[in-house]
Order: structure tokens, then sequence, then C-alpha cells
């Protein structure tokens, strides 16, 4: 069952047309941890940027803009540090069974990116931690007709639970000290481009805190980090366009936490395009549009991790208690 708050924020990933995302945690028993699905419609383009100098990251490098295959079946966000990578395989497994990925004699090969966040031990059991068939639970929620359902009618509530839910079950920030959690946002280009959105998923485990006025960068606390970011958007994208959306992307984080992309964070943006809509280019200014569109998957992660930190919910394990962020104005 999710624990989440479902009513923050503003906008949410799915706004994107064809965008899902599912959830699956457990929150007892010693565990604090769980994953989280991003299902794009088929033939969606995917890139990412790493920054954090600390990832754990799944099949990353086949969304470079120079590799074979430019399209992602689904996105991984996990708990458990490396050891949660294996949630990818489960992801991997519903696509394959639903017949989603490259094709290949005798089948597909999903291409299933992941990234994970360190929160071992933080339920009380070091060992309970994500793998295969919590995974596989994830993209079966993203995926349930319901879940769907909530997308087609706008019911940003239903359609994304925020807070204490999926990779954000056992997420904790300023160095572990304050509870973080999954948020979600969007923004909607203007103009000609208004069809346009750009919507973010983030999982907000970070070293750093929100900027609040007149704030100082926190000391460096014990825990390990990482915030992970889904942008996806409708307009038409290449892979290298993807790429340097992911690239701007990590402006927002910037926005939003001090500090970012320290030696203990893991900090990556995916980048997703579904490629409904073309961008209406001005002949004077062809580039606008794109700089445009770079600039609201900014704004999106921005808004995107504080209503990650704003959803968060006060959280007592064996090992401890996080309460939430005391957000200036929340």
């Amino acid at each position: 069952m999710a624990n989440g708050n479902a009513t923050a924020g503003t906008g949410a990933i799915t706004d994107v047309p064809g965008i899902r995302v599912g959830n699956a945690q457990r929150l007892d028993g010693g565990w604090l941890s769980g994953v989280t699905v991003v299902l794009p419609p088929p033939g969606t383009i995917g890139s990412v940027d790493v920054r954090g100098g600390g990832p754990g990251t799944h099949e990353t490098d086949a969304l470079d803009p120079t590799t074979l295959v430019p399209t992602v079946d689904a996105v991984v966000l996990t708990g458990g540090s490396a050891y949660g990578l294996a949630a990818a395989g489960g992801v991997q497994r519903w696509c394959e069974q639903n017949g989603l990925g490259f094709a290949v004699p005798g089948g597909v090969v999903p291409i299933v990116p992941a990234a994970a966040i360190f929160d071992l031990g933080r339920g009380g059991d070091f060992a309970a931690r994500p793998g295969d068939a919590m995974g596989y639970e994830a993209a079966l929620d993203a995926a349930r007709p319901a879940r769907a359902a909530a997308v087609v009618r706008g019911n940003v509530a239903a359609a994304v639970v925020r807070g204490n839910v999926g990779a954000g079950t056992g997420a904790a920030i300023g160095g572990g000290t304050f509870k973080g959690g999954l948020g979600t946002a969007s923004v909607r280009l203007a103009g000609d481009n208004s069809g346009v959105v750009v919507g973010a998923l983030a999982v907000v485990n970070a070293a750093g805190l929100p900027w609040q006025p007149g704030m100082q960068a926190p000391p460096a606390g014990p825990g390990l980090n990482t915030t992970l970011v889904v942008v996806a958007s409708n307009a038409v994208l290449t892979v290298a366009e993807a790429h340097r959306t992911a690239t701007a992307a990590h402006a927002g984080m910037a926005r939003a936490l001090n500090p970012v992309h320290t030696l203990v964070d893991g900090d990556t943006v995916f980048a997703l395009a579904t490629c409904e809509l073309e961008l209406v280019r001005d002949p004077q200014l062809p580039v606008a549009a794109m700089v445009e569109l770079q600039s609201a998957a900014a704004e999106a992660v921005r808004l995107a991790i504080l209503d990650g930190v704003a959803s968060a919910e006060a959280v007592k394990t064996p090992a401890g208690e996080w309460l939430p962020f005391p957000l200036q104005g929340a």
C-alpha cells in the first residue's frame, strides 16, 4: 500500500501524454526501501547525464547518442544502492512479457536503464533491499489499467503518488538528517509551442538541503546520497537533443538543493522524448524553441525536487527517526 501525499505540488510527469509511473515498496520488517518505474510509450527516445561523484547506475552507456538503440522501454529508480539495481531485471522481464524491447532474432531485448539511491539499513535491516520481484511489482503498478485511466483523465493525484513511496520510501536529505521523498511537477511551453509539456519526477535523497533565504551550505553529513530525476517531454527530440536536455535539467537540481553533485551524491538525470509534437521554430532564431524547452526542464526538476521534500512524511524505524524538512512557506 502506498504511503504518500497524493495532492502536493503542481502538475506531474504524467501530464506528458503516454507516460506512466508505478511504485512498489516495503516499510516494515526491517525494510524502508522501494522501486519507482517510469513507463513511456513505445518509440520513446532516451538519454542521460550523470553528474554525481558516487553514482549507482545500470545501462546508462546504452543511452549515449553514438550507440545503436535510440529508444528506452522503461526507466527504473530504486533504493538499495548498487544491490537495488537488480530491480531492473524484474522490469526487463515485464517488458519482455509484453513485447517491449529492441527486436532481435528470436525475440526482444528491453532497454531498461536504472539508477539507485543509498538507503541501506534505514529500515533496520541492511539486507532489506529491492530486487527482481519488487521491480516487476512496480512495473505492474505502472501498467495497471486504473493508472493509465488516471493519466487520461488528468487525475494527477491518482496518476503519481508522492512522498514516502517507491524509490522515495527510504530517501533522506541533508546527509541523512531529514526525510526525503518522491516528487513530481510539469511545465508547459508558451506561444506556438503551448502544446509541449515537460514533466519531471525526482527521488530526493540528497547530501544537500533545499535553498532557503540566507542559508549556507550544510556541513557534510554521515549519509551516502543521490538525487535521481526523470525528465520527459512530448516534443520530437533526437538522442543528442535529449542528452543536452538532461544536461540542462541538472540546473534545476542546483536551484533546489545546496550542495549538489558532490562526491557522495550519485546525481543523475534521465531525459525521455515521446516525439509526439514537432517544436515550432522561429526561422530567424530556430534554436530558441530548444532553449525554452531545456529551460522548462530545469524548472520542472526544481519544482519536482521541492515537491518531493514537501511530500515527505515522518518515519521511525529501529535504525532511527527522520522528520520532514521545514520548508519556509510550505
